[in-house]
């Protein structure tokens, strides 16, 4: 799961980055409002937590101009500002929960995975497509006949695939939406992670395979004849 994380001031950016990738989280960190709408309209998250108080623009007026282009990814307010007034401002704006600072790094982490929560009311713990199942608590791919932990790279790229099979996704948004825009990474980890899932796959026997598609990027498909000795 990605997150962004809009914060001027960079040591508690900071921090909240390291709090969020203990907790497996990928995060992205942006210092101003602009920025957090730019992130925002190229990558899909599964939660933000933004502050209020923010040059250039502020994380109210980031949340009203996000809800009007119609994304309404849950919400999280983190700000010293904490009194009745702000917190309904916030909620008004279509926040869907507000902590002020200073915060407990077990109760932001509590936090946020409740908000994930609700993004994934309706998705289950265990995804299945063919005859693989991913279980997303504890990062296992498995088939009939065996079962592989992922690490968290090779489970967010499976993650994505296996709740939007058939659907083609290009490498560089592999790129974006698991090591983030700004990432120093070469694009060739991409090819790397899913070669590891595809030698899984395969030891599996599993009836799906990751079919590069040629010029567009990479598609999750069914593929009885990879089980066929």
């Amino acid at each position: 799961m990605r997150i962004l994380v809009a914060e001027d001031e960079q040591e508690i950016a900071n921090a909240l980055k390291k709090i969020l990738e203990k907790e497996r989280y990928a995060v992205d960190v942006v210092y101003n409002g602009r920025d957090a709408i730019d992130y925002i309209d190229q990558i899909e998250y599964d939660a933000l937590i933004l502050d209020i108080m923010m040059p250039v623009m502020d994380g109210l007026e980031v949340l009203k101009q996000i809800r009007r282009e119609g994304i309404f990814t849950p919400t999280l307010f983190l700000t010293a500002r904490g009194d009745l007034d702000d917190r309904v401002a916030g909620l008004d704006a279509g926040a869907d929960d507000y902590l002020p600072k200073p915060f407990a790094a077990k109760e932001l982490a509590a936090r946020v995975k409740a908000l994930t929560r609700r993004r994934d009311a309706y998705v289950p713990s265990v995804l299945s497509f063919g005859n693989i199942s991913l279980d997303r608590d504890q990062y296992m791919i498995s088939s009939p006949t065996d079962t592989f932990r992922l690490n968290n790279k090779e489970f967010q790229i499976m993650e994505l695939f296996m709740r939007n099979p058939n659907h083609i996704f290009s490498t560089e948004h592999l790129m974006e939406r698991i090591w983030g825009m700004e990432s120093e990474t070469e694009i060739d980890v991409v090819w790397t992670n899913i070669g590891f899932l595809r030698k899984k796959l395969k030891l599996l026997c599993a009836s799906i395979q990751i079919k590069t598609i040629r010029g567009a990027g990479y598609s999750l498909e069914e593929d009885v004849s990879c089980c066929k000795k």
